[in-house]
């Protein structure tokens, strides 16, 4: 059994004496936060233990009941892929390396799933384990003749224009990661962040990522004009990309700039180096406000990246 199931035996209520099939529940006021750290060169620091850092709560003081490293738990990883008409050439000379990254940071244990848009989202592959299998279903995809044979995740709104990117995070993050399985949570984003259908806006996006403890990951690709020039509407997709994953704690880079093989490298360094802890919030649950999160390393240089904070249902 897993350290991070062990530690939350406490906020499980079972009863006395009850078979091993009975359902449980699970005590809502536990607070889940993934975060990386790095020192003052930009490195990732991966020796810090539950007395090296502190956890406030709008200012508040928290007391962590469970601290661990990233290989103490399972990943729980999602690959979002944008299919629409500007993305259709991004990721297909990449597939390799797409799947020697899976196979980098996927253990015994972890788990993926794959979900393509453009303006509707739809499931291409369940939850997996193997890299190949994944990188199988998205070439099978691409030779599809009839998409709607794919499951559309979410409700099946009426939609005219071309691009579902906030919905395409809104929906898996509330609806792929709702089984109870604990661990880590990332959605990997391939992108260039611009939108025109989604029923969801991008603070409903954050909501829903920041609410479920899933760190958004984004490479971004970003197609400029015929003139080479970068438009109004690439740079807000830019800025949207670079504003969810600070929001969550996870990374966001430029692919066409820097390579998709080098933003693989960075998300992996950082999915095989990151921390959890979880603790027991001293505000109400369920209050539907805004609780901020601030994690401190005490030892003096180093940088802390998580999600700011998370909405109380």
């Amino acid at each position: 059994m897993r350290p991070l199931l062990a530690a939350c035996l406490a906020c499980l209520v079972l009863p006395a004496g009850g078979p091993a099939q009975t359902p449980i529940r699970v005590d809502v006021s536990l607070v889940n936060v993934g975060f990386s750290v790095r020192d003052a060169r930009g490195n990732l620091v991966t020796n810090l233990t539950r007395d090296d850092v502190e956890v406030t709560e709008d200012g508040v003081p928290q007391n962590i009941t469970f601290f661990g490293r990233s290989g103490d738990v399972p990943l729980n990883l999602g690959l979002i892929m944008d299919v629409s008409g500007s993305q259709q050439s991004f990721v297909k000379p990449h597939l390799k390396h797409l799947e020697s990254f899976l196979k980098s940071v996927l253990d015994e244990g972890d788990r993926a799933f794959l979900i393509c848009f453009a303006n509707r989202v739809r499931l291409v592959s369940d939850y997996s384990s193997s890299g190949r299998e994944l990188v199988a279903a998205l070439r099978e995809f691409e030779k599809a003749k009839n998409i709607q044979e794919y499951p559309i995740v979410g409700p099946p709104e009426y939609r005219i224009l071309g691009t579902a990117f906030y919905d395409a995070i809104y929906e898996p993050a509330n609806r792929m990661f709702s089984d109870g399985t604990r661990g880590r949570r990332a959605l990997i984003i391939f992108s260039d962040g611009e939108d025109n259908s989604s029923a969801h806006h991008m603070l409903e996006a954050i909501e829903a990522a920041q609410t479920n403890d899933v760190a958004l990951f984004c490479l971004r690709y970003t197609e400029p004009a015929r003139n080479g020039r970068v438009t109004a509407r690439n740079k807000y997709g830019a800025g949207v990309m670079q504003r969810i994953a600070r929001e969550t704690g996870g990374l966001d880079f430029d692919a066409k700039a820097d390579g998709l093989e080098e933003g693989f490298r960075q998300i992996g360094a950082q999915l095989r180096s990151s921390y959890e802890l979880a603790y027991h919030t001293s505000n109400p649950s369920g209050d539907k406000t805004f609780h901020k999160i601030s994690i401190r390393a005490k030892p003096p240089g180093l940088e802390v990246r998580a999600k700011t904070g998370y909405y109380s249902r």
